[in-house]
């Protein structure tokens, strides 16, 4: 009864991973919970762990509550999407909308926890409980992604060069603005390579829609004022930090470029893009659609 009334304190969450007893209470001693070998006897008397999230409700429990709720208890989880080609930026401001969390705080473990400014997190749908810590919520965010990064880097090369991949990532966010769909993907990385192989600036568009300004509409006059490594208008190649964070199939599209001549791309009133490799063309692609918008 005394060992049952001892404080335990956890996060108002807690993970519990899949495995055995035994397992399930290293991994949590791991991560600087006060359990013991005893508790994994205890715990066969009370029931088994549930694995994922747990609602504790509050930082402290006496240990008896503790174990129970271990095997009890479940915590609200909400899901939150990162969109292919979002930004961090924009998706700090969402997480903290839907978790209610400190945003400040989110980019300060951000900051902290990888030396990559962007591209670092691989879009999908996560399912997070209410009550999670910043820290804890950017670990497991950025835990995931390296885990699936790395996955298919060694599908891709064999093996996975941190440096080679995020090389990859860069050019693949360029992809991911520009792209209007999966299949062009290939396409648009053909008149990316092209570009590049001929001495010419991208002078695209989408590299601007960068941090804060994924969403906004990219103007003559926003070309010309920006000074940052981003705008591909007034420097060349692609730029050293990605654009934005990207899927595994800009990432591929990045890695196997489609084979062509082109060197331009316009929107199509299909919505799409029509390409080509002679300037006279890209030319009459735009005056076709210009004409066509002004009626």
């Amino acid at each position: 009864m005394y060992y049952l009334n001892q404080p335990v304190r956890t996060q108002k969450v807690v993970f519990i991973p899949k495995g055995s007893i035994n397992q399930i209470i290293t991994q949590l001693y791991k991560r600087n919970y006060n359990v013991s070998k005893l508790d994994s006897i205890l715990l066969r008397l009370i029931g088994s762990p549930q694995s994922g999230w747990i609602e504790m409700g509050s930082t402290y429990s006496v240990r008896g509550d503790f174990l129970y709720k271990l095997t009890t208890a479940k915590a609200a989880l909400q899901n939150v999407t990162l969109i292919p080609g979002e930004t961090t930026y924009i998706f700090l401001d969402q997480l903290a909308k839907k978790l209610k969390l400190d945003r400040d705080e989110l980019k300060k473990e951000y900051s902290l926890a990888t030396t990559q400014k962007e591209g670092a997190l691989v879009p999908n749908t996560y399912k997070m409980p209410f009550g999670i810590t910043e820290k804890e919520l950017i670990r497991i965010l950025l835990y995931n992604s390296k885990k699936q990064m790395k996955e298919l880097s060694v599908k891709l090369f064999g093996t996975y060069n941190e440096k080679r991949w995020f090389h990859f990532v860069a050019i693949a966010s360029v992809i991911q603005k520009e792209s209007a769909n999966i299949k062009e993907m290939p396409l648009v990385s053909s008149v990316i390579y092209n570009r590049i192989k001929k001495g010419m600036k991208l002078q695209m568009d989408g590299t601007l829609n960068y941090g804060k300004y994924s969403h906004i509409r990219i103007t003559p006059k926003r070309i010309r004022e920006d000074n940052s490594i981003y705008n591909t208008y007034k420097n060349r190649g692609i730029p050293k930090i990605p654009v934005c964070n990207v899927s595994f199939e800009a990432i591929k599209a990045a890695v196997f470029p489609a084979k062509t001549d082109y060197l331009y791309f316009m929107k199509s009133k299909s919505g799409g893009h029509d390409f080509s490799r002679n300037y006279s063309t890209h030319l009459r692609n735009i005056r076709h659609v210009t004409k066509r918008n002004r009626f």
